[in-house]
């Protein structure tokens, strides 16, 4: 485990159907079951490590999981027991008239998808603040088109599936070139 993460949604929403406890029958990408339970696996294990939680002081980052996530799934009572056990660091994002986290033009012209700009605008601020920072994400395979410009920015990816990940990405890929050809 990292020091510090921001999460994507999807990695609390795909735990929270595979919670062993309490599963939530919810839409969550990986449909594998067994992926799904790697995936709590991970999160189970960041919730009882040392590692820090990002979040914004705006409060954007936790109503999306409050959209995607009831109060009593599992990833939102992991995001819960990170605040009460002072494990959450906030960030000041800016924010755009959408609502879109505000990134450097470099970051913007790729990062297509307005709902992670605010993950990778709480990265860029908890890494200027704190020195190190990894996004964790999941089902959501855009972060790989995203991840050569990251890097230069020195944010780390963690792909917590990462072949599954890796070949949905890659299916996608062809898909688009095929549409273009």
């Amino acid at each position: 485990m990292k020091p510090r993460y921001v999460l994507d949604t999807n990695v609390l929403v795909a735990a929270s159907a595979a919670d062993p406890v309490h599963p939530h029958d919810i839409d969550a990408t990986p449909a594998d079951p067994q992926l799904r339970m790697l995936i709590w696996q991970w999160l189970d294990n960041f919730q009882r490590s040392e590692s820090r939680l990002i979040l914004d002081l705006q409060g954007e980052i936790f109503n999306e999981y409050q959209q995607k996530l009831g109060f009593n799934d599992f990833g939102i009572q992991v995001v819960i027991h990170k605040w009460s056990t002072a494990a959450v660091d906030t960030v000041s994002v800016d924010y755009d008239a959408d609502g879109a986290g505000i990134l450097p033009q470099a970051l913007a012209a790729v990062v297509h998808d307005k709902a992670d700009r605010k993950m990778v605008a709480a990265a860029l601020a908890a890494l200027e603040r704190f020195g190190q920072i990894c996004v964790a994400f999941a089902g959501d395979t855009d972060w790989h088109d995203w991840e050569h410009v990251l890097h230069k920015y020195q944010i780390e990816l963690e792909p917590l599936i990462e072949a599954w990940s890796r070949h949905k990405h890659a299916d996608k890929r062809q898909r688009s070139l095929n549409k273009l050809s």
